[in-house]
């Protein structure tokens, strides 16, 4: 069986090595693999988020991707001989005013009903843990088995695995699905088609404006720009992925261990946009500063812009569609990265003959709740 995979973000990346891990034959096309949104995100991996709370399903989908982590990604670097930057040394939440304390109590409320570690602080441990906290900061909640990836590196090292188990990566634009009452494959831009027995759409954001797809078969997946700020010191400036509550939003700090700092993430509705704003640079600095108040003494590293692919619920789309042998993993938004690792596996059980599994299940592309495909 030969799968053709669209899209060489870290959810096609992921999915093809899987699928490779299972004795399928994968190709992957892509013109510039692991550069969009998988690039420029920060990777942080926190136990949950409010996107969580009052989504049962989806909830159960996160927490069986953040138990399958760590194995994920041991397999990985085994596979490939290179690092991810997977690190479980703790997120730590902390709150600037009356709302983020609020908030954070019921975070701690959320954890704690299913199975999650944490540990509320006062204001002093949080400066204990972290001393160049801002005096501002009024308490805090620590998930001391959560971390971070790197994504550039998790990606690098999903290539790496690809080529080693025999997969093949062709670095052209697709321009249509080939349709012909099944999936058969893609034209490319260069010129040329790459066939398979199956297909799977994994071009975040411009899955749906693929050509040769019959109407209503791929929701719209629309762009959320996000723009990310990378600072630098000699030595790493914090000690864990931090994240900073205040004013009904956040702002998220992840250290790598050759002392990157990430900040993140502006949250814009502006099409496909991808401009790097003075606006935007501002927003993440004054709440980065707002946690951190020496962080402007950094050094400046880069700024990027990316865009998320939204679905019409937020919630991604995994599984075949209406057109057979055509599948679509796509629509993960802001939780792409910590939803690869039970995307690939579920899409590389389907692509062996088998069924979604039980949690993937309510993501199916066929999902009756009006955003499925028809």
């Amino acid at each position: 069986m030969h799968t053709v995979i669209v899209g060489g973000g870290v959810i096609g990346l992921a999915t093809a090595w899987r699928a490779l891990a299972q004795g399928l034959a994968v190709t992957v096309v892509d013109p510039e693999p692991a550069s969009r949104a998988s690039y420029a995100s920060a990777g942080m991996l926190p136990p949950a988020n409010e996107q969580l709370y009052d989504d049962e399903p989806l909830r159960r989908l996160y927490l069986a991707s953040r138990d399958r982590y760590p194995s994920f990604v041991a397999e990985l670097e085994e596979v490939s001989g290179r690092s991810t930057g997977h690190r479980r040394d703790g997120v730590l939440d902390v709150a600037l005013d009356a709302a983020a304390v609020a908030d954070l109590d019921r975070a701690h409320r959320f954890h704690k009903a299913h199975g999650i570690r944490t540990e509320a602080l006062t204001a002093e441990e949080c400066r204990v843990y972290e001393p160049r906290f801002a005096p501002s900061v009024r308490g805090g909640l620590l998930a001391p088995d959560d971390g971070a990836v790197d994504p550039r590196r998790l990606t690098a090292a999903l290539l790496a695995a690809v080529e080693r188990l025999g997969g093949t990566l062709v670095t052209d634009r697709v321009t249509d699905v080939l349709i012909e009452g099944r999936a058969t494959g893609v034209r490319l831009a260069g010129g040329g088609t790459v066939t398979g027995d199956r297909t799977v759409l994994a071009a975040g954001c411009w899955t749906h404006l693929l050509g040769g797809l019959p109407p209503g078969v791929v929701p719209e997946i629309r762009p959320v720009k996000g723009q990310i700020l990378r600072l630098r010191s000699e030595e790493p400036f914090l000690h864990r992925t931090t994240r900073g509550l205040a004013g009904g939003s956040a702002v998220y700090l992840v250290p790598r261990a050759d002392g990157e700092l990430v900040v993140g993430a502006t949250y814009e509705e502006r099409g496909y946009d991808t401009t790097v704003t003075a606006g935007g640079l501002a927003e993440l600095l004054d709440k980065a500063r707002a946690v951190l108040p020496e962080v402007t003494g950094l050094a400046f590293a880069e700024v990027s812009a990316a865009l998320r692919p939204g679905s019409p619920d937020d919630r991604p789309l995994i599984g075949a569609t209406s057109v057979p042998d055509l599948l679509l993993a796509t629509g993960h938004f802001r939780i792409g990265v910590q939803l690869c690792a039970v995307t690939a596996d579920a899409l590389a059980t389907v692509l062996s003959g088998d069924e979604l599994p039980d949690a993937v299940r309510p993501f199916s592309p066929l999902r009756g709740d009006g955003v499925g495909t028809h």
